[in-house]
């Protein structure tokens, strides 16, 4: 392994020819750095912009960061992208993964494989640091990810992790999910994705090797910097329930080598079974079961355990169960679907629900194209049983920006639900509510909310909540960091370091990761260096989503209901309040995102972006300042420039 960060190679593998040729990862890494913004430039070459998301054409990228392979600091993550089918219409969306199989990939050699192609019957990949084979996986087809996983792993002969598929996956349902080792989880659609190319999955055989710094006292007094003022919530509510697991039965469990102090544990159940059980995979099925059974994980855990058996993302399917909820309610539905809707919160309804969504059995076959379509079949009266705020990926909307104005541009401009972007500002809300309600050990005072908004957030101002002038400044800085982050590829529940109970001004410190970058790869780089190069995955990730048929402001949009639905309530936040004018509590009860108030501030973003600001297209000359010169000239013959 290189000593620069990097393994060296990136890996591109075509199903269709059962070809494979590697490519040297330093012919990226100047302009994109790593994780997503390779992958991004992989995808950019190496995938057909007119193909389907099951199409042949249409190409699946697993990436790792330069920091993968460190300790403690939370890079263990590793990026998966490709054109998504979960999307309404087929866009380009991603997703991340923990575990310890972005280190074996590193370790083995590759820093990023590109999947394009079909293979002609089900297969998996078997890569190691001698040779990347493709290997018949009929034996495996129709299998679990669980048992899968341990069959790979077994035969690996040790050393050995996987990301595989469930049947959900191999049935094309648009919500499978991948899988992991260590029961990591990624969604956004690539389990489908997979399936539709009859990969099964991909095991990667090698010691898991520490990446060794450039300057490795450098890496060692930012290490003990980092531990020294990372701030956790001991716990994460929503609704009441309590998003990490404690008491008997359950055990921290962190990705490989990562300081650990998350919501990530593990749950041993009754019958022996042990794994991953951990916020809204470990929680969807929490409050049914509980009105059925009473309070204990058993149940809960049994449902995430067979939502990731078959491949199935809890948050779609939580979502389905939603709305097989109200459309009994209304009588739209019945247990003669298929589905026993009577019995919710029962072992005999979820075993039921997903099996039929995973092995398009019945009226699963209709859920499995997602819940947006399932309701445009059963007619207009199911489809007024949709959330109202149904996210463009067929997905719920985390966070709301009818109570949070400052995330409607970020919301508006990714093809799902942009968690990490948002988190980082509800994040330092929520520790500022804590201080509100004078919860013990809490720091976060209006003073110290607009340092975190001065140093994080552009300035003072942007500490006012309930201020859109603000928006489009915040948004660019926010995003800008999230982007480097994925190209870093590190963990959303310890980055940003934006407050600290450890620090006398309670501050953290945005230049940490820069830094680390300076340190891990020996290339000199700064906090601006490193916004910059988020600000190109930015463009290219604009670039993609215009070339694949997203008309810019047309799309960049928010779900109708919050320019038209007062503000009600909040799982997280149930009194709605924000900071707001001079860091007073400003409540957004009955508030909506004006129309008027969007439009300009999504213009005003435009503006900032140095995009078109009528239409929302990407300019040559921003391209070309950016190094995505080639990109541009792309774009231009199809007309596709600002």
């Amino acid at each position: 392994m290189e000593s620069s960060g990097y393994a060296g190679k990136l890996l591109i593998m075509d199903l269709t020819t059962g070809t494979s040729r590697t490519v040297p990862t330093s012919e990226y890494t100047d302009l994109f750095l790593g994780g997503r913004g390779i992958a991004q430039k992989l995808y950019w070459d190496e995938a057909s912009p007119d193909s389907g998301a099951l199409d042949p054409g249409n190409a699946v990228i697993f990436a790792t960061g330069p920091l993968a392979g460190v300790p403690v600091i939370g890079g263990g993550r590793w990026f998966v992208c490709g054109k998504s089918p979960i999307t309404l219409p087929e866009r380009f969306s991603y997703c991340n993964l923990g575990g310890d199989w972005g280190i074996r990939l590193k370790s083995a050699g590759y820093d990023a494989v590109v999947v394009k192609g079909k293979a002609a019957r089900p297969v998996y990949l078997r890569i190691s640091e001698d040779a990347v084979e493709i290997v018949d996986a009929s034996h495996l087809w129709g299998n679990g990810t669980i048992s899968t996983r341990r069959t790979l792993e077994v035969d690996g002969g040790g050393n050995t992790s996987v990301v595989t598929i469930g049947q959900a996956g191999e049935n094309l349902a648009t919500m499978a999910c991948l899988m992991a080792s260590e029961d990591a989880a990624g969604g956004g659609g690539m389990g489908a994705v997979m399936g539709s190319k009859n990969l099964k999955a991909i095991a990667v055989r090698s010691d898991r090797r520490r990446t060794q710094a450039a300057r490795p006292q450098e890496l060692k007094e930012l290490t003990r910097e980092f531990r020294s003022i990372l701030t956790l919530s001991p716990t994460a509510t929503a609704g009441g329930i309590d998003l990490r697991i404690t008491g008997p039965g359950t055990t921290k469990s962190p990705c490989w080598s990562c300081i650990g102090d998350c919501l990530r544990r593990s749950y041993q159940a009754q019958d022996g079974s042990r794994g991953k059980f951990m916020c809204q995979a470990g929680t969807f099925y929490q409050p049914a079961a509980e009105a059925v059974y009473g309070p204990g994980y058993e149940m809960p855990y049994f449902a995430n355990k067979l939502c990731d058996d078959y491949g199935l993302d809890t948050m779609a399917v939580s979502l389905i169960m939603l709305w097989l909820m109200r459309c009994a309610r209304a009588g739209i539905l019945t247990d003669e679907s298929g589905i026993p809707l009577s019995r919710l919160g029962t072992a005999e309804y979820i075993e039921n629900l997903v099996k039929k969504i995973a092995l398009r059995d019945g009226v699963g076959d209709v859920l499995a194209g997602g819940v947006e379509k399932a309701a445009e079949q059963l007619g207009p009266e199911a489809v007024t049983k949709l959330l109202p705020s149904l996210c463009k990926a067929g997905l719920p909307n985390g966070v709301d920006s009818r109570l949070y104005l400052n995330t409607a541009l970020m919301v508006a401009m990714e093809p799902k639900p942009p968690l990490g972007h948002t988190h980082e500002i509800t994040r330092v809300v929520l520790r500022w509510i804590d201080w509100r309600r004078g919860v013990s050990d809490s720091y976060v005072s209006p003073e110290v909310f607009r340092r975190v908004a001065d140093r994080f957030w552009g300035g003072e101002e942007a500490a006012d909540f309930c201020d859109p002038r603000v928006v489009p400044s915040m948004t660019r800085i926010v995003q800008d960091r999230q982007y480097s982050h994925d190209c870093l590829v590190i963990c959303g529940f310890l980055w940003p370091v934006t407050d600290s109970r450890y620090t006398s001004d309670h501050l953290g410190d945005p230049s940490l990761e820069s830094k680390l970058v300076s340190a891990i790869t020996g290339r000199n780089v700064n906090e601006q260096g490193l916004h910059e190069i988020g600000e190109r995955a930015v463009n290219l990730h604009r670039a993609i989503l215009i070339r694949e048929g997203h008309r810019g402001v047309q799309d960049d949009r928010l779900p109708d209901t919050w320019h038209s639905m007062p503000l009600k309530a909040d799982m997280t936040n149930p009194e709605l309040l924000v900071p707001g004018r001079d860091g007073e509590a400003a409540s957004r009860q009955g508030k909506v995102v004006e129309k008027e108030e969007f439009a300009a501030m999504r213009r005003a973003y435009y503006r900032l972006r140095g995009w078109n600001e009528d239409n929302g297209l990407p300019t040559r000359q921003k391209m070309v300042d950016l190094g995505l010169g080639d990109v541009a000239e792309d774009l231009a013959k199809s007309c596709l420039l600002g």
